[in-house]
């Protein structure tokens, strides 16, 4: 469904805004979810708008940029739920950080470039197994499915 989405700094604030403005539209319960990349030493850039540089600069442009810097980062995804005229969210998120060079030919995005903390492999060179137990999105999904097997709907 297209929408406007807002610019915000903070997924989760993206993710309750795209809810809000499509629960007149979708029959709830429903959910969605946002997720960004944000790296300590560019300030937490490029956050929620990862999608966008990873189509303008790619793997290679945040190597680049982040020359001489800290790698820190993680992986922050922040699912919506909208039921009964409520909103819920729940947050994964997973620590890592920026590898020297690309990685792997696994994953999608940033994945072979991004290591998890006590990793020494980037997303991209795990099996889709071994990502999915460990993930941002795995997390925010296990919350949701806690939340609603303990009948909270």
């Amino acid at each position: 469904m297209s929408y406007e989405e807002i610019q915000a700094d903070e997924t989760s604030e993206i993710s309750a805004d795209s809810a809000r403005k499509l629960a007149p539209f979708i029959e709830s319960p429903f959910f969605l979810e946002d997720t960004g990349l944000y790296i300590d030493s560019l300030n937490g850039f490029p956050g929620p708008y990862s999608s966008f540089v990873s189509k303008k600069i790619g793997n290679r442009g945040i190597i680049r940029l982040m020359e001489g810097m800290g790698r820190t980062a993680r992986f922050v995804t922040v699912i919506t739920l909208c039921a009964n005229g409520a909103f819920h969210q729940f947050t994964g998120t997973l620590e890592g950080k920026i590898s020297l060079e690309i990685r792997g030919e696994g994953g999608f995005g940033f994945d072979p470039i991004f290591v998890p903390s006590g990793e020494g492999r980037t997303l991209a060179e795990m099996t889709i197994d071994e990502k999915n137990s460990i993930s941002h999105r795995s997390m925010a999904l296990e919350q949701l499915v806690s939340f609603l097997s303990n009948g909270n709907l």
